[in-house]
């Protein structure tokens, strides 16, 4: 058992918390910018919650954390209450946040001179693989610190990779999200294709997710989204956050991502109908609207 800080507790950190008391049977405070989240959460799984993240962080093994972007990362580890100003040496932070990697170089490197490890950790797998406790984490870091706190993210994971150091997690994770924008976009025209055609929609998924066209977006959302349902998971506007990290790390690095760029706009366009809380899948949305 160690002693553990979980700073965030949206969709995926209060499950993902949860985890780590009920799973992992670790000493848990957690924080929470909603102080009555954090508290209901103690009350819910008999951990604890502290009122800044410097509290949670005092005396803690490992501090997690799991927010929103780059500066509410930066808020929670060094703004005024943050958790490296209480870090023993020693420790290991585990940022779960989907954030750039130049944030996850700058906060390694900030910790290494206070004398504890950073290890950029995003996750894959939404808000049911933090429920069930499945998530897919790909970090960035040195290996002696991944060693160390690997044991503890796998109370809520079922896959957990060491990718490189600093900012290959963050990196990592880009390549995820470029996946599966293109997977969903596909799906979506594969749906609406079908139902133009005239074709039963789920016949034809029954088949064709059995052969090469098979993906987990097929299994997982083909149904919702030829129902015209977009309450599953991870939402257009978190996506487009992700996929702006993406093509600004791409215009550092040269690399060359159109479909991206397209579909991008395409959740802008999502936007634009009132669909930001929607899910990712609701790209079928835009090819379904009425024309004219």
């Amino acid at each position: 058992m160690a002693k553990v800080a979980f700073l965030g507790l949206g969709v995926m950190g209060y499950p993902m918390a949860g985890h780590l008391k009920t799973r992992g049977g670790h000493d848990v405070t957690v924080y929470n910018r909603t102080a009555a989240k954090a508290e209901a959460w103690a009350a819910q799984f008999g951990g604890h919650f502290a009122a800044t993240p410097m509290e949670a962080a005092k005396g803690a093994d490992f501090v997690l954390a799991c927010v929103g972007n780059d500066d509410d990362l930066r808020s929670v580890t060094i703004g005024r209450e943050g958790a490296f100003h209480a870090m023993a040496k020693g420790a290991v932070f585990v940022d779960h946040t989907t954030a750039s990697a130049d944030v996850a170089r700058e906060l390694a490197a900030e910790a290494e001179q206070r004398g504890f490890a950073f290890i950029d950790a995003p996750v894959s797998g939404g808000q049911a693989g933090a429920e069930n406790g499945v998530l897919t984490v790909m970090c960035g870091g040195e290996t002696e610190a991944f060693a160390k706190a690997k044991p503890v993210i796998e109370a809520f994971a079922r896959m957990v990779g060491l990718m490189g150091p600093a900012g290959a997690g963050q990196l990592t994770k880009m390549v995820n999200q470029i996946c599966i924008a293109g997977l969903v976009q596909g799906l979506a025209e594969g749906i609406h294709f079908a139902k133009r055609a005239g074709l039963d929609v789920e016949k034809v998924i029954e088949v064709i997710s059995k052969g090469a066209a098979g993906s987990w977006q097929m299994e997982n959302r083909h149904k919702t989204m030829n129902a015209g349902k977009f309450d599953f998971g991870f939402a257009v506007d978190w996506m487009r956050k992700d996929l702006g990290i993406v093509l600004d790390e791409a215009d550092n690095n040269g690399a060359s991502l159109p479909v991206t760029a397209l579909i991008d706009q395409f959740y802008k366009e999502i936007q634009s109908m009132g669909g930001n809380r929607w899910d990712t899948s609701s790209l079928i949305a835009r090819l379904e609207k009425p024309k004219g």
